[in-house]
């Protein structure tokens, strides 16, 4: 079990390299070259919480076993998700004195993937009535 939840990390971090680099280059065609806020950790990290919402009420309501749901949890958006990266965008808005960016971009990286799983758990219970 313990190597597919690695596979499954490697599986999940090739994907959020892709999508990371896809919606970086979205948003500074959109915002120019020099964008400011650093959305692609946040939209990855809400992306990985509302499937861990949906995936923890699948188990909960007994429609995933454990291991497939440690394998997708632990193992996928383990990997996909990154809460260290967010925090050091926040140091790095800090140091280059975008104080007030850094406070919202620090409350939205906790805020929208508590939001996000608890959407999640909603679909997931919407879609498997116990």
């Amino acid at each position: 079990m313990i190597w597919l939840i690695c596979v499954c990390g490697g599986l999940g971090a090739m994907a959020r390299y892709v999508l990371d680099v896809s919606i970086q280059r979205s948003w500074n065609n959109w915002r120019g070259q020099n964008p400011n806020f650093p959305i692609s950790t946040l939209v990855i990290n809400g992306i990985a919480s509302l499937c861990a919402g949906i995936a923890m009420m699948s188990y909960y309501s007994q429609s995933v076993d454990m291991d497939t749901t440690m394998m997708f949890i632990v193992g996928f958006l383990g990997g996909f998700s990154t809460f260290s990266t967010a925090i050091n965008e926040v140091l790095s808005l800090i140091r280059t004195r975008k104080f007030a960016l850094a406070i919202g971009y620090g409350i939205a990286t906790v805020a929208v993937p508590l939001i996000c799983v608890a959407i999640g758990f909603g679909i997931a219970m919407l879609s498997n009535p116990a």
